[in-house]
């Protein structure tokens, strides 16, 4: 096939199975389940990939599905996430949530419909003989609550895969577009609570104790303000306070203060590093104080990387799928994506889905709120932009990371 006759081909797939996929789309809108629960979303995709002859393989958390489609050559794997959001359906339709307190508001049935899609597709292909290597469908769960994407990870999920691609809605770009960038897209997301503790006193005198209160304050305002010296300000290093406790009482000076908040960064070596200089900032912050502090760092997601070679792919699947005027760029995010996670074995890329309606009046339905909802037209486009991926991947080897004059960091194309 070598690409000529795929859009024909994809476009008489659709025909017949769009409405089926929006329909399936809107069964996993209305039972939304949170991370490591997707039992019932599980299920019913397994359902839809046995029915087409394929043997899909469960993870050993019980949720989530590795499948693979073709026998031998370069192997390529394409991810779609399974879980919902901890929060309410906010929307009035048809297909609101069902559950109360979860809802599908970042798109993940999106995805996971998409990549159903686009392995129903590839396995017609490989049966016809056109598949020139394997595809790998990774239906991964808890892509919220990180976790997800290692446990594919180490179940084997990556092994023997030469390169990896994903999807992830966006509702800045118009439906039909998708957006491409190499090098960092998304950001590392990591949690910090520092929780200073001292005997606790009078606010009468605060000489004679450790007045935690004001060295909260310090932490709370020179952490940041000294990472900003500590770091290369190109790495993007962001620390944002989201809770901050001390004391009950406005006469006595507490024995126990915390600061919770999100680390994130969009370079690599910044995020491994992070760890270390965090820790040594808030002892120098605080040490004048008379406060013992305990640093609570956890790890959530690197960065998410794009390799030039993976987007160039990308660039020409999208262009093959879609049309050259479905290319857009898209920023970086100081959001999270666990699919940096896969990216630190093999090379591969992360596109952005546009779902925003064309046509649409009022504002745009932003990711992680209730009122999120999608133009469904973006199901068909997720479909195409996956196999092509895919397909251009096969075709070229699947070979490995880009050479000398590969793209440079932040260029489309």
């Amino acid at each position: 096939m070598q690409g000529r006759d795929l859009p024909d081909q994809l476009a008489a797939f659709l025909a017949r199975r769009q409405s089926g996929l929006v329909e399936f789309r809107r069964d996993l809108h209305m039972h939304p389940e949170l991370a490591f629960a997707e039992t019932r979303t599980t299920q019913r995709v397994e359902e839809r990939l046995r029915a087409a002859g394929l043997a899909p393989k469960r993870l050993p958390e019980g949720t989530g599905l590795v499948c693979d489609i073709g026998d031998g050559g370069p192997t390529v794997a394409l991810r779609g996430d399974i879980d919902a959001l901890p929060l309410t359906d906010e929307k009035d339709v048809p297909y609101r949530s069902t559950v109360p307190g979860a809802a599908h508001a970042c798109g993940h049935d999106v995805h996971t419909t998409a990549l159903l899609g686009a392995g129903l597709f590839l396995s017609q292909q490989a049966r016809a003989g056109a598949l020139p290597g394997r595809v790998r469908l990774l239906f991964q769960p808890a892509e919220e609550l990180p976790g997800g994407a290692r446990a594919v990870v180490d179940a084997g999920g990556l092994d023997g895969v030469d390169r990896v691609f994903a999807l992830h809605c966006d509702p800045r770009l118009l439906c039909g577009q998708v957006g491409l960038r190499v090098g960092p897209i998304t950001a590392a997301c990591d949690q910090l609570a520092v929780r200073l503790s001292g005997p606790g006193g009078h606010t009468a005198r605060p000489h004679l104790t450790s007045d935690l209160v004001y060295a909260l304050g310090k932490v709370v305002t020179e952490l940041p303000a000294a990472l900003s010296r500590r770091v290369d300000p190109r790495a993007g290093f962001s620390l944002v306070w989201g809770r901050v406790s001390a004391g009950s009482a406005p006469n006595v000076i507490p024995d126990d203060a915390v600061a919770e908040g999100t680390v994130r960064c969009l370079d690599d070596d910044a995020w491994h590093s992070a760890p270390d200089i965090v820790k040594e900032l808030v002892e120098t912050v605080v040490g004048g104080y008379g406060a013992t502090a305990e640093v609570d760092y956890r790890r959530g997601v690197p960065p998410t990387v794009n390799e030039a070679e993976s987007v160039r792919m990308l660039r020409d699947a999208v262009g093959l799928a879609l049309g050259p005027e479905a290319l857009a760029p898209t920023p970086q995010s100081l959001g999270g994506e666990d699919f940096a996670w896969y990216l630190e074995h093999v090379p591969g890329a992360l596109a952005r889905l546009g779902t925003h309606p064309p046509d649409a009046v009022g504002p745009m339905l932003d990711l992680h709120r209730g009122t999120f909802d999608v133009d469904e037209r973006a199901v068909g486009h997720g479909v195409r932009v996956l196999v092509s991926a895919a397909l251009t991947a096969l075709w070229e080897g699947a070979r490995g990371p880009a050479a000398e004059d590969a793209l440079g960091d932040g260029a489309l194309m």
